[in-house]
């Protein structure tokens, strides 16, 4: 008879996105009949209406499976993973939670950047790693070419490599005999150390407060006892700890090896951290586990309530979220064209749209968002360093000796029938060509350097757009480089606006400036007066638009007499636009803020 801790399988789905990660996930459970009837639906587990709107899973999903299996009952512990590059610290997360990993490839698309970057991460966890070949039932799938493909990367044997449809439920049995048989039950150190568990994610319920998702290492925690916190020594009472259903369903106790929650009811949301170590006063452990490295966000971006009124409850929805979101940072900022704010650092553009996103669906928050940018080092004539990610905190130019920029490896797999259209975008990005390494016949994998704040906008798309869809794209940084950078400042009528600031390539700032001003000008409304749009370098002034007044006809009702009479209401009518130019202030929408990212679009 296997002990509990036998019975136990930890394991995650990775893979590149749409590669069917969600819908294996789906049959695994429906398989098992986890779930009944009325509670079974497609992608079960992405349980925001975002992820089943955009087809993607933002977050990670944990999810407890019983299977029997040659008479034996099993608890098999899913995680359901993102696959955009975006979301891979949700993955690396995942992971560390995890004995095993079930690697999907698609069989028409092959190996692909993701697959890659999360096979690597699976392979520096120590995890088993079960390669499935998925979509196996489509006409143009190609199995052998997969096969091929995936044993040079794993370098397992062919035999290894299982194929199945999870759509169909093609090879399912085969993958729970594989869960069952290759991936190793927890390792249980048998030490008196105390009770130690990660808290590898959390949610925020408005009722019991902050919840923990935790994979217990070490000893058992049962409700009544005092949980304790590494990372700021608080403690708090345990009130329910359980399994993870697709609801949480309440147990006596959680033991080593398992995965389940805690809740506290602690609704103060700094006390617990993704990554932290949790023990309990009862049985406390003396270290805390070695947890996540601390996340360096890539993309910072400015976002502002549209009524300043909402500046607490933002940041009391940016509280909760960062609970649920460990990669999101932010502290306060102010501008003063949008008042006060807070300056967030995110991992992409995606996690940037989606966090947005969140904040005005979740938390019924109506944002404006500046432009996405990267983070700058500046050093000055007197040898100090400066770094900022917001271009409002460029020092003065006459103190700067150099300012250097982000640099990534951009690893790109393509159809080698499109390696000239993505040569051309990633050299128009300022890229740097490495290399060619040619995958297969037809598939080539193509690796530059590339500055981030060039891809941080509208790259992928029109990767996805040159490729026909076929590219896949991903990338890590490997330092920083000196560049000639200056800072591009945009005057709506006279007054400079802090947050439609931009940093750009000395070689485009004249033409992103005249683009830029083209462009705001079609953003931005008529008003009763004219407004100046001007983009400047420095004190210098190198491109101006102007929209003309929206003028109401005065003279409408003045049915003839003397002609002097519409000349006093025209004049009067004069002084009141001049009056309304000095005092009155420009409505600039979320638009012309987005509008910045497009100014460097041919």
């Amino acid at each position: 008879m296997p002990t509990v801790k036998e019975s136990i399988r930890n394991f995650c789905i990775i893979a590149h996105i749409d590669h069917g990660k969600s819908t294996l996930a789906d049959r695994l459970i429906e398989s098992t009949n986890t779930l009944n009837n009325k509670q079974m639906r497609s992608q079960v587990l992405d349980s925001m209406d975002l992820e089943r709107e955009r087809g993607i899973t933002i977050k990670s999903h944990p999810i407890s499976i019983d299977y029997k299996h040659e008479g034996k009952e099993y608890v098999l512990n899913l995680i359901d993973t993102p696959g955009h590059v975006d979301f891979s610290y949700e993955v690396s997360r995942s992971l560390a939670a995890c004995e095993g990993a079930l690697l999907l490839v698609d069989a028409s698309q092959g190996v692909e950047a993701q697959t890659v970057t999360n096979a690597y991460l699976a392979i520096e966890a120590g995890l088993e790693i079960i390669p499935i070949i998925n979509k196996i039932d489509m006409q143009n799938a190609n199995v052998e070419s997969a096969k091929e493909q995936i044993v040079d990367l794993l370098g397992c044997s062919d035999k290894d490599i299982i194929c199945a449809s999870a759509q169909k439920g093609i090879g399912v049995e085969d993958i729970f005999d594989a869960i069952i048989n290759l991936i190793p039950p927890p390792k249980i150190e048998h030490k008196n150390i105390g009770v130690r568990g990660l808290i590898f994610d959390c949610v925020f319920d408005k009722y019991r407060g902050v919840i923990s998702y935790v994979k217990l290492f070490n000893g058992k925690i049962k409700k009544g006892m005092n949980a304790k916190y590494f990372a700021n020594n608080s403690n708090h009472e345990i009130l329910e700890v359980g399994k993870l259903k697709l609801d949480r369903l309440a147990s006596n106790y959680l033991e080593e090896g398992e995965v389940g929650y805690v809740i506290t009811n602690n609704k103060d949301v700094s006390d617990i951290k993704v990554g932290d170590t949790i023990t309990v006063l009862e049985d406390e452990a003396s270290e805390a586990l070695e947890g996540y490295q601390d996340i360096k966000p890539m993309v910072f971006s400015g976002i502002y309530p549209v009524d300043n009124n909402d500046y607490d409850n933002l940041r009391q929805s940016l509280e909760k979220l960062k609970i649920n979101d460990a990669s999101l940072v932010f502290e306060p900022n102010s501008s003063t064209a949008l008042g006060f704010g807070f300056r967030c650092g995110f991992l992409g553009p995606l996690h940037l749209e989606i966090v947005q996103e969140r904040l005005e669906r979740e938390y019924d928050l109506d944002l404006i968002s500046t432009a996405p940018n990267v983070h700058y080092v500046i050093e000055k004539y007197d040898l100090s360093k400066v770094y900022i990610n917001n271009p409002s905190e460029m020092p003065d130019p006459s103190d700067i000796k150099s300012i250097s920029e982000p640099i990534i490896k951009a690893e790109i797999i393509t159809p080698a029938e499109h390696i000239g259209g993505i040569m051309k975008l990633a050299l128009d990005k300022r890229g740097i060509y490495k290399e060619t390494k040619y995958i297969t016949t037809n598939k080539a994998q193509l690796v530059f350097e590339i500055p981030l704040g060039e891809v941080i906008f509208d790259f992928f798309e029109k990767l996805k757009s040159i490729s026909r869809g076929y590219a896949s794209f991903d990338y890590e940084i490997i330092g920083e480089k000196e560049s000639k950078l200056q800072k591009l400042d945009i005057l709506i009528s006279g007054e400079q606006v802090d947050a439609l600031s931009i940093i750009v390539h000395t070689d485009n700032a004249y033409k992103q400036g005249s683009q830029l001003c083209k462009k705001l000008k079609n953003e931005i409304k008529k008003h009763q007066f004219v407004i100046a749009i001007q983009a400047s370098i420095g004190s210098k002034i190198i491109s101006r638009e102007t929209i003309n007044a929206l003028r109401k006809n005065v003279t409408a009702r003045c049915y003839g007499g003397d002609i002097t009479r519409k000349r006093k209401l025209l004049e009067k009518q004069k002084k009141g636009k001049k009056r309304m130019k000095q005092i009155g202030n420009v409505e600039i929408p979320q638009s012309a803020f987005l509008a910045v990212l497009r100014s460097g679009e041919k």
